[in-house]
């Protein structure tokens, strides 16, 4: 996800090794076994794997999916001495197939408001090259976002809480994509509140784009929760005016998403509303906010995504 003039967060694991791999490769390693020789007794169990689908498995390129990978995966577990769920324990949730799921990764890939090839660069030098393509690890449960816009009318600081849950063994790390608001705005500054500090960082001036490690202060394992809080600084004044709106963009679906926006008693506008889309092909939905009386208006999302959710003000 991403968020325009506002930040997104792109959950990721490791970019090919995970847990089953490295428990699959460790195994095969102390065993002693070829990949030949261990394809040859599954062949006496009457399970058949090809050495290229064993290579593709201890290395992370591929997961086993399928009932009859599933089947092989048990096998396997007693070629290698493996008690009973060693590997299948570690093997994430299996990607959606078939046409609805292509259809939804369509339709992530529609509301993504900078190209691949823009953000491909910016993914490569945090070390997550993979991140557009790959399945994540790591699930957003909720997010709350907290914009203060200042006196001038710009966004003075975004404040983020997300509660995210693994999805794999050894998840160290949220991505975050942040839309400085054009070519002509300066980067924020990146400010870790909880549980996390900031990793690697690449900037890309000419985009107005920035992509940013938040690494956890310890892994969590598959099940896990996980609970961060980081700040947004944006120089100033004069502040970004972020063209009067607020976003975050979700290439997954986002369990419950709130977001507020808080408004200088000298800059309250006269009229709010929350959109949402969830394709570029698709009409924008808008429904009319009303301002509470600190001058903030805040919008929720409930299983929502992909799509871009927002606040827009005039």
């Amino acid at each position: 996800m991403r968020s325009g003039t506002g930040a997104t967060g792109e959950s990721t694991g490791e970019t090919s090794d995970n847990a089953f791999s490295t428990a699959l490769r460790a195994a095969i390693s102390l065993s002693g076994l070829s990949l030949d020789r261990i394809q040859a007794r599954l062949q006496t169990r009457g399970v058949s794997v090809s050495v290229t689908a064993l290579s593709y498995w201890q290395s992370g390129k591929r997961q086993p999916e399928r009932a009859s990978s599933i089947s092989a995966v048990r096998v396997l577990e007693e070629i290698l001495d493996l008690p009973a769920g060693a590997l299948l324990g570690l093997l994430p949730p299996p990607r959606p197939r078939g046409a609805s799921s292509r259809r939804q990764r369509q339709d992530a890939a529609d509301t993504m408001n900078f190209p691949a090839g823009v953000l491909r660069p910016l993914l490569d030098h945090v070390g997550a090259p993979n991140a557009l393509d790959q399945h994540h690890q790591l699930r957003l449960v909720g997010l709350h976002d907290r914009c203060e816009i200042a006196a001038d009318g710009g966004q003075r600081a975004t404040t983020a809480r997300a509660v995210l849950q693994a999805e794999a063994d050894g998840q160290n790390r949220w991505l975050l994509v942040y839309d400085h608001g054009g070519a002509h705005a300066d980067p924020p500054k990146l400010s870790p509140l909880r549980n996390c500090r900031t990793g690697r960082v690449a900037v890309d001036l000419r985009h107005g784009l920035t992509v940013a490690e938040l690494v956890f202060d310890r892994p969590i394992d598959r099940g896990e929760t996980q609970l961060i809080e980081y700040a947004l600084l944006n120089p100033g004044p004069p502040y970004p005016d972020g063209r009067h709106t607020y976003y975050r963009e979700f290439r997954r679906q986002v369990r419950e998403y709130l977001l507020e926006v808080c408004f200088d008693t000298d800059t309250v506008p006269e009229r709010c509303w929350q959109y949402s889309r969830t394709a570029a092909n698709r009409p924008e939905e808008r429904k009319d906010l009303k301002m509470d009386t600190g001058g903030s208006v805040h919008a929720v999302a409930l299983d929502f995504g992909p799509g871009v959710f927002g606040i827009a003000w005039s």
